[in-house]
Formats: C-alpha cells, structure tokens, sequence
C-alpha cells in the first residue's frame, strides 16, 4: 500500500561513560568538531543500530532480510537476486530490465534497502542504483564534549613472550562522561512510492526501531546509552505541508546550567513549540 503521509523527525539521546563512535583516523576515539568542540555520531552508526534492531524482531520473515551486513559479499546477493527472477547471469550493461527485475527484487525482499536505498551496480550482476525515502542527519552533541582517557589493566596476556614481563598490562579507553545528542531524520513518501514502495508498516517498524536501538546493542564500549526523545512530524499529504527545517526549529534543547559540564539528561531543558502549521501533526513516540 502507498504512503500517503511525508515524514520527519527528530531523536534526542545521550550517552554516559562511553564511546557513541569511535573515529579510526583518531585512534578510536569519539568523533568531535575540532572547531566547536562538539562530539557528532555518522548516519552510518545510527543506520546500523536500526538493521540489526530489525534482523533481530523480523528474523526469518519474508521481505525483512537485510542486506548490508558481512554474512556474504553483494556480488553474491546480487547473483542470487538474478536467480530468484530467473534473470541472464553476467551480461552487465545488457539488459537494463533485468536490472530493474532484479532491484524490485532485492528492493521487496531488503528492508534497508527499501528504507535507506543501496548502490548495487557492482559486480558482473548489477541490481541499480536506489535513493532511499528514508535519510538521516549526522547526530550533533548540544553541549561541546569532554573526551577522557581511561586507563584499564589486563590481566590475560595474549602469547608467551607478554606474559613472562608480568601477570598484567595496561590499556586505554576513550570515553564520554555524558553528552546529550540531537538528530534529524525524512521520510520522503513521493519518492518511497516512487522507487521503493516503503509501506506504512515499514514505517512504523523503523521507529520502533529508532526507539529500541540502543536496548539490544549494549557494549563495554559504548557505556550506556538511552533514546530520551523521539518527535515525529507527520503530514497530511505526500509531499509535505510545510518545510522540515521549519520543523525541526520548534524543538529547542538548551543547558540549565553552561558554567558547568553536564552529567545527565535533568541538565537540560528541552522546549517544543507544539502549534503546527495547517496539516502537520505532532507525534511524541517517547
């Protein structure tokens, strides 16, 4: 069934004594603006908390599979995508209906493909290219973040060689002590139609996902994290009734207290401006 509402939203979260995620070209350590000092979290982390939300309730269940995770290379989706339709193998560039075949195909059968779109035109089997209806802002921390370098002992060495200098040794870890983070997010339904045929269930799954997505993925690492806030702006048309931005400016989150760090959630104080314009509704979903 179509989608007949556009949406957008927003989620608040926070993190305490942990790492949200990790940068490689630091070490590992938490990504931070160098210029404003605030910590950001990539819409490829979010994204990735959201599949494996959904792998875990819709396991097993038609449509629901996912594709980008390291249980098999693309090529070979791709490949089995062309035999499931029946579809010539290895003529790439040939045949542009068994492209879109074998799109609709994967797009049917792979939930984040049908959310957040997928470049598949790899390999000797190429399945297209899909923009996904559903697009996700980089997290932004409100406060700048305080990053601190924790030091921890091991006590299991990992050859010979290590143990005999002693029974234990000393590591570290980069954490947080607390930031509360903010991130936009679109439902686009013109192009869901469009392209993916995204369904309202579809919809509904991702933001039980969005609200869940830190229950199942906890982590020494990622110390603990809390979805504290999840606002959806639901419109009364495909198209939309008023611009996100416009939106997205009547949740305002400040700090009580800037003088000093914050250290929980009561810090901060945050405003909704519940008067929406003609054909936009509110929906808090936390």
């Amino acid at each position: 069934m179509a989608l007949e509402n556009r949406f957008d939203f927003v989620m608040i979260f926070d993190v305490e004594n942990g790492n949200p995620n990790g940068d490689p070209d630091a070490g590992n350590s938490p990504r931070i603006d160098p210029e404003s000092g605030l910590g950001f979290i990539t819409d490829v982390c979010l994204k990735r908390k959201i599949r494996n939300y959904v792998e875990l309730v819709k396991e097993g269940e038609p449509g629901y599979n996912i594709l980008i995770k390291p249980d098999s290379s693309l090529n070979a989706k791709f490949a089995a995508a062309y035999d499931a339709e029946g579809l010539e193998k290895g003529k790439k560039g040939s045949n542009d209906d068994s492209v879109k075949k074998a799109r609709d195909y994967i797009c049917r059968n792979y939930y984040d493909v049908r959310t957040f779109g997928a470049v598949m035109s790899t390999g000797d089997n190429p399945c297209g290219i899909v923009r996904g209806p559903v697009q996700i802002n980089f997290a932004k921390s409100i406060s700048p973040i305080s990053i601190q370098e924790v030091a921890i002992t091991r006590q299991a060495r990992t050859t010979d060689e290590r143990t005999a200098t002693g029974n234990t040794e000393i590591g570290r870890k980069s954490v947080i002590p607390y930031a509360l983070y903010r991130s936009e997010g679109y439902v686009s339904a013109a192009l869901a139609n469009k392209a993916t045929d995204l369904s309202n269930e579809d919809v509904e799954l991702l933001f039980d996902a969005i609200v869940n997505m830190f229950e199942n993925d906890h982590s020494a690492a990622r110390g603990k994290m809390v979805m504290r806030k999840l606002y959806v702006f639901k419109h009364d048309n495909v198209l939309g009734a008023c611009p996100s931005h416009i939106l997205f400016e009547k949740i305002d989150i400040k700090q009580k207290n800037p003088e000093f760090p914050a250290r929980s959630f009561s810090n901060y104080e945050i405003t909704v401006d519940d008067t929406m314009p003609e054909g936009v509704e509110l929906i808090c979903k936390i």
